[in-house]
């Protein structure tokens, strides 16, 4: 595992290159007319179509959590691993439900995150800031798990790894911060939206190639799947329990379950996923994507299975063992053991694109949500929209920094805890957010409650759950009332029950609640995108806005009529026409619009100036003037009164 594989090596920096390249180039892409506006950097201009909109999604949700975490955990449990194919079934119609709701929302009021809407809809700057600081912190290590799997893919290709110097071992992890860090800040959202067409395409040749050569060269599927059972059974020397199981035995289908609703329901709670759904150009285009996403997830069952395949490779046990047991090196040793160099590099490749994608777009929502909702509402709440964009930027960076951290420091041996300890703490917010865009009935200070107690139990309990050699934060599920359980449903439990008592309580002490700044027919908007800006030289700007102008004035409603007009249209309203419509303006017809327009100015100019009104004085017989409002007398008029002296 320390030896350079030079070929597979050389691919895969080149790949990288191509990639950083499509990232800056997808600055040009598209190109904003104000591209330091936050729609602009953090949303793609909201103008993504369902083909755009489908592979960034899929860019978006399918991370390395798909190609390293999940292999992983069906390597050293089994079938325990394929709650990852279970939630993304069920997450599908959920997302149907409430997403095209959320669009319609955000595009109807200008929101950019999922903290805006919480603040707007229950009129709570606190509660607006809870879930942005939620959104962030889940966040964190989302995007380190992105990192460790780069860090996996170029460990088995000889580079870092077991180095003793500690800059030399997690400079995978540096590269991939300053990569990503770069075309991100430069371009926003635009540069993950055109990558994710080449992490999609080298993605699906990968797992289709897998599934259908490296079987053959195992001995066949049932061959591997005699292995891993056997595996599985025997006994784990450090547990004194069994490794796992082909199938879900019933001691651990509630914890199976459990884990496959709560990262159903987090999913689309992360502020990436909704990210995702603000860029969309139209309502429909989120329908048609949830009805097409599930093709990735036909994927991700064939890649959990990579999982099966590595246990029965000899050669992936053995660098296992040799990298400490570590769990997340078994799809990449796989991958070197049985492909040919020139192919395991695209697909070690396919891996670190894959990573690169999903983690530009979690520090770009990431950084929607802190400019928005904490920097806009506390600090700056008249910062201009380039100001905005600037602190967006930065804010980008500094949660790199942030997954860095986490990524760093937490143990590696499982990282699927990673992603499952983010949806403990996101789905705290899942009242605010989804319940919140059907009905307001718990009151705004309840559901601060109800998230302060969610998230202190689910931190402090995933604290205290030991796991893969970890005393803390090792595990995401533990036992409550006899059943393993997934902190992050158990936590949520306890947010709604919270915020449903108390909502009840200060409602009957007569607590005022918060003022709702959206409408009814905000849920169900479908607005038109905003129109594309003109390309072209700068003459050609000039030429389309003069053609523009002149559609609108087209468009523009008739002038007010001439003073005498309302004379004029009495006979009509008697019954007879003023004149007759055919017969030319000089013999007594209707004028043409340009004609009665010369005439109107005319006669305005020989109409003399009104004498202006004498002055009132206390001393002289003199009137004064009344003006009565043209709403209480029908038109303008004036009365006079006289004053006398006493």
């Amino acid at each position: 595992m320390n030896h350079l594989d030079g070929v597979a090596f050389t691919i895969v920096i080149v790949s990288f290159l191509v990639v950083t390249c499509i990232g800056f180039a997808a600055a040009r892409w598209r190109p904003a007319e104000d591209p330091m506006h936050l729609n602009e950097w953090g949303l793609g201009g909201r103008g993504f179509g369902t083909f755009v909109s489908w592979f960034l999604l899929g860019g978006d949700i399918y991370t390395a959590y798909t190609f390293i975490a999940v292999p992983a955990l069906v390597y050293a449990a089994g079938a325990a691993g394929f709650y990852a194919l279970s939630y993304t079934i069920m997450v599908w119609p959920i997302v149907f439900v409430f997403g095209p709701r959320l669009w319609s929302v955000a595009r109807a009021r200008g929101y950019v995150s999922p903290g805006e809407f919480v603040r707007g809809r229950h009129g709570s700057q606190g509660l607006g800031l809870a879930v942005a600081a939620t959104g962030i912190l889940a966040t964190m290590p989302y995007i380190a798990l992105q990192l460790v799997g780069i860090q996996s893919v170029l460990t088995v290709l000889g580079v870092g790894g077991n180095s003793s110097n500690v800059f030399i071992r997690d400079l995978p992890l540096i590269i991939a911060f300053a990569v990503v860090s770069a075309y991100t800040y430069l371009a926003g959202l635009r540069a993950p939206a055109l990558i994710a067409f080449v992490k999609d395409t080298l993605i699906y040749v990968t797992v289709i190639v897998a599934i259908l050569y490296i079987p053959s060269k195992l001995g066949g599927w049932g061959h591997i799947f005699g292995v891993s059972s056997a595996h599985l059974k025997s006994v784990n020397p450090t547990t004194g329990k069994p490794y796992g199981n082909l199938v879900v035995l019933p001691a651990g289908q509630w914890a199976y379950a459990t884990l496959a609703l709560g990262s159903a329901l987090a999913l689309f709670v992360y502020p990436h996923a909704a990210t995702g759904l603000f860029a969309a150009k139209r309502r429909d285009v989120i329908r048609r994507n949830v009805a097409m996403l599930p093709a990735y997830t036909l994927v991700l069952g064939l890649i959990a299975l990579f999982g099966y395949m590595a246990r029965a490779a000899p050669a992936v046990n053995a660098g296992v063992v040799a990298g400490h047991g570590n769990a997340q090196l078994s799809v990449p040793l796989l991958f070197s053991t049985m492909f040919p160099s020139w192919f395991a590099g695209v697909a070690d490749a396919a891996i670190i694109i894959g990573a690169l994608v999903p983690a530009a777009i979690m520090s770009i929502a990431a950084a929607n949500l802190f400019t928005r909702t904490i920097y806009k509402e506390l600090f700056r709440p008249y910062a201009s929209a380039a100001e905005e964009t600037r602190v967006a930027r930065l804010a980008s960076l500094l949660m790199k920094v942030g997954a860095l951290g986490f990524a760093l420091e937490l143990n590696k041996t499982f990282s699927i805890n990673l992603q499952l300890l983010g949806g403990i703490w996101i789905l705290q917010t899942f009242p605010s957010v989804v319940i919140g865009l059907f009905t307001r009935w718990f009151h705004r200070a309840a559901l601060i409650f109800g998230w302060l107690a969610g998230m202190a139990y689910g931190t402090v309990q995933a604290y205290r759950t030991s796991g893969g050699g970890q005393a803390h934060f090792g595990a995401s599920a533990a036992p409550v009332f006899g059943h393993t359980t997934y902190i992050a449903i158990t936590a949520l439990l306890l947010n709604l029950a919270v915020s449903a008592v108390l909502s009840l309580a200060f409602k009957a002490f007569g607590l005022p609640d918060g003022y709702d700044e959206t409408k009814p027919a905000d849920y169900v908007a479908d607005p038109d995108p905003a129109p594309a800006p003109p390309r072209g030289s700068a003459r050609g700007r000039e030429r389309e806005a003069a053609r523009a102008a002149a559609r609108a004035a087209s468009r523009a409603p008739e002038p007010a009529p001439a003073p005498g007009a309302e004379r004029a249209a009495e006979p009509a309203a008697r019954g007879r026409p003023p004149w007759d419509p055919a017969v030319p303006w000089s013999l007594g017809g209707a004028p043409d619009g340009a004609t009665a327009a010369r005439r109107t100015a005319a006669a305005a100019r020989a109409r003399p100036a009104p004498a202006p009104a004498p002055a009132n004085t206390p001393d002289d017989d003199s009137t004064v003037v009344f003006d009565i409002p043209a709403s209480l007398a029908g038109r303008r008029r004036s009365q006079e009164r006289p004053l006398r002296r006493k």
